[in-house]
């Protein structure tokens, strides 16, 4: 039985708020790497601290960072 994944769209929301992924990291205190990491959805654990960041910088929603893809049938 499937449950779905966890789609993190924060490339998207980057390119709308027309910084760059070293502004971006430098003003959400991320290392460049850990940036990446988002940046590519190799994330096992999201941390809730990191997102709150990246939303107050990003001047965003979390719906706009996360997106549930349900399981498919």
């Amino acid at each position: 039985m499937g449950f779905g994944t966890i789609k993190i769209n924060l490339e998207e929301q980057l390119k709308k708020s027309g910084l760059s992924k070293n502004k971006f990291a430098q003003r959400a205190e991320l290392q460049r790497t850990q940036l990446n990491h988002y940046l590519s959805g190799d994330i096992s654990l999201l941390d809730r601290a990191v997102l709150g960041r990246m939303c107050t910088v990003l001047q965003c929603r979390i719906e706009d960072i996360l997106e549930f893809i349900p399981p498919q049938e």
